[in-house]
């Protein structure tokens, strides 16, 4: 029987032509590694390393990648990865340019006449439009760690993609800090509702992006009705980072269309880096919609599911890293999933790049350009520090004995976060390092604050956005 090694000829014609482009090192260490595995039709599947390699690939090298195959195969020359496994599991097939996102139905919308400019989504004398919901394939549930940080959240979002719209979590809205993985979440059930429901169209988009596309619309004639009929037909509508929705008028258009999509059971799902109770600028008749569903708050994740998030990372990028490294990095990285998967990524493409093994030294110089030295000793000073930039003050003036009411307020809201987050100091410590004040004033600012925060929503904020600013200490 004759073995069809049509695949090796082919790739080694492509290997031919981009060795001429790509010289050197960057040759060797890219393209030699690949290995052809099949030639079907005009669909060439090469293997390569990891996962991390294949992004790297794709990144810098796509163009000489496409032309090469068009050259050597024809126009319709396709490529798909397979990641090489890193133990007896199967290999991970990824289709080039980064998977096949989801993609909607099309939709009929009522347009006018051409204006000066078209629309931010619609053409003028276009009767049906495509959609893209702008979903990443990666951020699905099965890649979606779950841990006490997020476990309501996944079990909720899990409910509503099985009955879009008829749950009782309609809003969902999804907050907490910064890289806490509520861009994930909030994908995810749309991903896994338009498996569920094709005929649904769903669509992802940021508050700062509504709000430049209602811009753009109000500019020309008639592209505000436009937008409004198009975002009217939308029956799961996710935005996220809600907060960025500030303007008198792009809240009037949010309004409406939340009110037209609620009022017909399409599912809206929001994000935010903060509570509804606490954002700043809103319109109230849309604060009290927002609390209509259910608020979920993601937090900072524990040790077993840091450890857990860099396992599965790891394996997805078809590395073997000992488990002596991940629980370093587990442990010197408390704070969010973004610096985690960072540092991750950034030892594998150190060990990559310079062919060595991931070890615990390599991992703690990459860690120390993230979280520096001493990351776990917050300090009087770097408290003073953090609340003296908020506020937009010196050190000077917020150690004064000036008695106006910013400087005051300040003053007694760096003894607070002292107070409640280095447990070595003592209230006269503080005292004497904030203002030279005795135990009895520290105690007085740290009660004051409390009922503060209970009671009013702009001390409450600030608070928050300071404990952010020191989380990464703390």
């Amino acid at each position: 029987m004759e073995i069809d090694n049509r695949h090796i000829d082919v790739w080694n014609n492509c290997l031919r032509i981009i060795e001429q482009i790509i010289e050197g090192r960057k040759f060797e260490t890219w393209f030699k590694p690949i290995r052809p595995v099949s030639l079907v039709g005009a669909t060439l599947t090469v293997e390569v390393p990891s996962d991390f390699f294949r992004e790297y690939l794709e990144d810098a090298f796509l163009d000489v990648i496409k032309m090469t195959l068009k050259r050597v195969i024809g126009s319709d020359a396709r490529l798909v990865y397979q990641v090489r496994p890193v133990k007896v599991e199967p290999a991970m097939v990824f289709p080039a340019v980064h998977g096949n996102p989801p993609v909607n139905k099309s939709i009929p919308i009522s347009t006018y006449q051409p204006g000066t400019s078209p629309g931010p989504f619609v053409y003028p004398g276009l009767k049906r439009v495509n959609i893209n919901p702008r979903l990443n394939p990666v951020y699905c549930f099965a890649n979606l760690i779950e841990g006490e940080c997020n476990k309501m959240g996944i079990t909720v979002g899990e409910n509503i993609s099985l009955s879009p719209g008829n749950t009782p979590f309609n809003p969902l809205f999804i907050f907490g800090g910064p890289g806490l993985g509520k861009t994930h979440l909030a994908q995810a059930i749309g991903i896994s509702i338009h498996e569920k429901y094709p005929d649904l169209v769903v669509l992802y988009v940021s508050g700062n992006e509504f709000k430049t596309q209602y811009m753009e619309a109000i500019n020309v004639r008639n592209k505000l009705t436009d937008f409004l009929a198009f975002y009217m037909k939308i029956d799961v509508l996710i935005i996220d980072d809600i907060q960025d929705l500030q303007g008198q008028g792009s809240q009037a258009a949010f309004f409406n269309v939340f009110n037209h999509l609620h009022q017909r059971g399409k599912q809206l799902i929001f994000t935010s880096d903060r509570a509804p109770v606490e954002l700043r600028n809103f319109e109230e008749r849309l604060l009290s919609r927002f609390k209509w569903g259910l608020p979920v708050e993601l937090t900072r994740p524990d040790y077993a599911t840091r450890l857990a998030m860099l396992r599965a990372r790891s394996f997805r990028e078809g590395v073997r890293i000992s488990d002596e490294v991940l629980e370093f990095l587990a442990t010197r990285i408390k704070t969010n999933f973004r610096e985690l998967e960072g540092a991750l990524i950034s030892l594998i493409a150190h060990a990559t790049l310079t062919h060595r093994d991931s070890t615990v030294e390599l991992a703690e110089r990459i860690t120390q350009n993230i979280v520096g030295d001493e990351q776990g000793e917050l300090t009087i000073e770097k408290v003073q520090d953090a609340v003296c930039e908020y506020f937009n003050i010196t050190r000077d003036t917020l150690q004064s004995p000036s008695r106006k009411r910013q400087i005051v307020q300040a003053r007694q809201i760096a003894m607070y976060l002292c107070r409640n987050y280095i447990s070595s100091c003592s209230l006269s410590t503080i005292g004497a390092e904030i203002g030279g004040k005795d135990h009895a004033t520290v105690l007085h600012a740290c009660n004051t604050v409390s009922d503060l925060i209970a009671t009013d929503r702009t001390v409450k904020q600030y608070v928050t956005d300071l404990e952010k600013m020191i989380a990464p200490i703390a």
